[in-house]
């Protein structure tokens, strides 16, 4: 495989530490500003907006210059936002700074998928982008639990002065290693609006966002919860960190196993199982034992989601599928938004820390009702509310419709956004 990869994975990695490392780092941030954990839950909220507005804006703006000075602008973009963070003199500053970074997210993944199929021979396309998204599965793993043991014990400053550095490391990994490539042409922004005007696609993006939702309205207040409820010490979160990685890592893969065999009883199956699995982690989040095989089946249930929830936006908007992609991108993180301000909700209603797996529940069962209706529908034969051009898609428009990794060999479906 190519050098080019790596520097892709690199950038992937360092994506995926800075948007999931701050959930475990809430209170020491929140202390150092003295403000409450609810509001410093807007670093998890504006983060993933910021990946929301980002996503297509940046990749329609990636459609009008090369492909390598987009990855390096987005890069540079990831860099100026982290070390923001670090130096941040207030809270505000540092939400400023969570938000550059975020518009770097969903491009990147997008325009790094095209590029990785683009160094590669034909057959060996997926295996080169599953590649590049193995940075962002490596993050969950060691990069998040890893960021948040510095943060604890060094300071949450330190934490994100590293995360910049990764980003240096990657800007001057594709400034080197990844080859010049010309600015996609033919890309027909009407074609691609168009997918917006089927009913099966805005309902699959409403699964996303209440289904991936569900995952976040608990994990984005894990720290507390744990330390507070289950009695684990601080440190411990890191390791509770790295079993929810764990788990993501299992179920991303049993998602992308079955997305192609039975995408809609994969997800009956996945959501229905985590919202029951949410609402049980109401009762043992009052246990260590209980609360850490809870949080390991959230991460493989809420993952074991992503693969055919990706997939099945792709396929329904059919010949116009990169846009929606990146907007599906998106959606994850509104889910992730729209759960860490529920969440925080709750909690500053005097709830405790345990209410927002009520609210994380309620958010997969929703998500539940949309897939029954999106079959129901699909079934019983009702068109679109418009129809979605066939033209021919572009080598650039194939390739990111595998934005998200990839997992069996040949009909890979995408993994985290």
């Amino acid at each position: 495989m190519p050098l080019a990869l790596l520097a892709l994975a690199i950038g992937a990695f360092g994506i995926g530490t800075t948007e999931f490392v701050i959930m475990g780092l809430l209170p020491e941030v929140a202390g150092d500003f003295g403000v409450s954990i609810p509001t410093a839950g807007l670093l998890v909220t504006g983060y993933a907006l910021g990946v929301v507005v980002g996503a297509p804006l940046m990749t329609v703006l990636g459609t009008k210059v090369p492909r390598k000075r987009m990855l390096m602008v987005l890069m540079g973009l990831f860099i100026a936002g982290n070390l923001l963070s670090a130096v941040a003199p207030t809270f505000a500053v540092m939400l400023i700074g969570r938000i550059v970074a975020s518009l770097a997210h969903g491009a990147f993944f997008g325009i790094g998928s095209v590029v990785a199929a683009e160094l590669v021979a034909p057959q060996k396309k997926a295996g080169a982008i599953a590649l590049m998204f193995t940075g962002l599965t490596v993050a969950n793993v060691v990069g998040v639990p890893l960021g948040t043991l510095v943060g604890q014990h060094v300071g949450w400053r330190v934490t994100f002065g590293i995360v910049a550095a990764l980003g240096v490391v990657g800007l001057a990994g594709v400034a080197r290693l990844v080859p010049e490539m010309p600015r996609p042409e033919g890309v027909r922004l009407r074609h691609e609006l168009a997918a917006f005007r089927n009913t099966q696609v805005l309902l699959a993006m409403a699964m996303t966002v209440l289904g991936f939702g569900g995952v976040f309205a608990a994990v984005t207040y894990i720290a507390p919860m744990m330390t507070h409820v289950a009695g684990y010490a601080d440190g411990s979160v890191t390791w509770l960190l790295v079993l929810f990685g764990l788990g993501m890592v299992g179920g991303n893969l049993l998602g992308g196993r079955f997305a192609d065999r039975a995408l809609m009883p994969m997800l009956y199956v996945s959501l229905g199982a985590l919202a029951v699995v949410l609402a049980l982690f109401t009762v043992t989040a009052h246990d260590k034992v209980l609360a850490a095989v809870t949080i390991t089946l959230i991460g493989a249930l809420g993952f074991a989601t992503v693969p055919p929830l990706q997939k099945r936006v792709l396929d329904q908007a059919h010949g116009a599928p990169t846009l929606a992609s990146a907007v599906n991108i998106g959606a994850f993180n509104l889910g992730n938004a729209l759960s860490a301000w529920l969440g925080g909700l709750v909690i500053s209603a005097g709830l405790g820390y345990t209410a927002p797996n009520w609210v994380g529940a309620a958010l997969a069962a929703a998500a539940l009702v949309l897939a029954v209706l999106s079959a129901t529908l699909e079934r019983r034969g009702v068109a679109p509310s418009a129809p979605v051009s066939t033209a021919p898609v572009s080598t650039a428009t194939s390739a990111t419709a595998a934005v998200a990794g990839s997992v069996p060999a040949e009909r890979r479906s995408p993994a985290h956004p």
